[in-house]
């Protein structure tokens, strides 16, 4: 791809869904629209799961859980099937590129560049992690050994979020196969393509049938379905603080089985004066903007220490008005629609109520006078912390701009929230950088960057923004269940 090429949309044909290795309609025959954000158009028909598909799905999970094909494959032979899966999406990366922007509306450069690459990357580290999952010989008081095994927890059912969706679904699989699990996988019904095309690749990689199912379909149907099923042992979500809450108590009422949530977040994005204004702005500016505003970790409550703050928010200001806003599929494109008319709509409502509750709108706060669901990038100065735009997930491109004089206000300031998944500081004092990385309630902290991840380093928030931790040799306690083993001596 060139650096100013406008790439074709892909044609694609309908959709079914992947059960027991086989391509299937769900049992009720019927379909849902998956819409192009970037037209408002119809992309495809696919097929419309519920709690009748989830069953069947579940059972062949746990049928090839059971099987020889699956719990005798040595764990060395999963990592090879999972590095596998990774050179195959490398070798389809221009195709799964252009499948995500139609159907997310990302720019083609971030879905070339970073979101399928990145998956890529997740396989092939759990990939590796499979051989070297193992317990410990314990040393015991008296004539016996002891000793642990980490074994599948067992049937998984997970569900993703539409902004990511490869690379969610990386984040969900790679622990999950890496440990010997099956899955039962519900993709975002706004962006269920890549999720469908990657489960082929799957199959072209050698995984059994039965170990990965999917099930497009919609949250109160086959997402519930999922977390009330009492043969699934376990649920992962990623998504909204509202659901979450929602997926954790039929997870209790059902079965007990084991919950791990990443939810919303509220971040506190804290620039320093003694910081390198031009850099700060700049990751500011990514902070927020990035995927449409998209993103969980979005800093979107941006404090700025008093003496900087006209310089920093003007910076911050320009880059935003020359935000190519536009085609998706043009590669000169910085960013591209919302993801829903719904979503569209939903941040244009909070932006009408940060001006009505009188934040200063310096730029953007409309729609973007063309078809297809576009918000311009939105600045707020004059930002009081009981505004709604102040306390609220937006989860669009809407940056509230505050104001601090010192660090113990400003710690204070942004752990006044119910959310605790991000945070970040710029400043070029490094006592000052860890004392308030010490201090925020947030399960990563960023030190003169912005949206920096790997795939060895865990992700996950505290208080409302989740349970557990995704990426990372942390996240693989999550898919596994301990055995202590004691025999006694002779």
């Amino acid at each position: 791809m060139t650096a100013t090429a406008t790439i074709a949309p892909p044609k694609v044909t309908d959709k079914k869904m992947l059960i027991d290795g086989k391509w299937v309609a769900s049992q009720s025959g019927k379909t849902f629209e998956t819409i192009n954000p970037t037209t408002g158009d119809t992309i495809c028909q696919v097929a419309e799961g519920d709690k009748a598909d989830v069953d069947l799905a579940v059972k062949a999970a746990r049928k090839a859980l059971e099987s020889k094909a699956w719990s005798r494959m040595t764990a060395a032979d999963r990592g090879r099937l999972m590095f596998k899966l990774a050179d195959l999406i490398e070798q389809h990366v221009d195709e799964l590129a252009a499948l995500e922007t139609l159907d997310n509306g990302k720019p083609i450069n971030e879905s070339r560049y970073v979101d399928i690459p990145y998956s890529a990357a997740i396989y092939r580290y759990y990939g590796g992690w499979a051989d070297k999952i193992h317990g410990k010989v314990i040393p015991t008081q008296g004539p016996y050994s002891a000793y642990t095994r980490h074994e599948p927890v067992g049937v998984v059912g997970q569900i993703i979020p539409w902004n990511f969706p490869a690379l969610m679904q990386s984040w969900k699989w790679g622990p999950a196969l890496a440990c010997g699990n099956t899955i039962v996988l519900k993709p975002a019904e706004q962006t269920p393509l890549t999720a469908l095309r990657i489960a082929e690749l799957a199959q072209e990689a050698g995984f059994p049938d039965g170990v990965i199912n999917v099930v497009p379909g919609y949250g109160p149907t086959a997402g519930a379905a999922i977390a009330e099923h009492m043969d699934i042992n376990k649920v992962a979500f990623t998504g909204s603080t509202e659901v979450g809450q929602i997926i954790a108590q039929a997870a209790a009422r059902s079965n007990l089985k084991r919950v791990t949530l990443e939810l919303g977040g509220k971040s506190p994005n804290v620039v320093f004066a003694d910081a390198d204004l031009k850099a700060a702005a700049k990751g500011a500016f990514m902070g927020i903007f990035f995927n449409q505003g998209q993103v969980c970790t979005a800093g979107s409550r941006l404090f700025v220490e008093d003496k900087a703050y006209d310089d920093v928010v003007s910076l911050i200001k320009e880059r935003a008005e020359k935000h190519a806003l536009g085609d998706p599929f043009d590669t000169k494109t910085t960013q591209g629609p919302q993801v829903t008319e719904e979503q569209m709509t939903r941040i244009l409502g909070y932006i009408d109520a940060g001006k009505s509750e009188g934040a200063n709108c310096i730029t953007g706060g409309e729609r973007l006078d063309r078809a297809g669901f576009f918000v311009k990038p939105t600045i707020f100065t004059d930002v009081k912390e009981d505004m709604k735009v102040a306390r609220e997930e937006i989860f669009g491109p809407v940056l509230c701009a505050m104001k601090f004089s010192d660090m113990e206000e400003v710690v204070q300031r942004g752990n006044a929230t119910t959310y605790g998944l991000a945070a970040a500081i710029w400043t070029n004092d490094l006592n000052k950088a860890n004392r308030y990385a010490a201090s925020i309630k947030a399960g990563t902290v960023w030190v003169n960057c912005y949206n920096v991840f790997d795939p060895a380093v865990p992700f996950g928030g505290f208080k409302m923004s989740g349970m557990g931790r995704e990426m990372g040799e942390y996240a693989l306690s999550h898919y596994t269940e301990v055995k202590s083993v004691i025999t006694a001596m002779g």
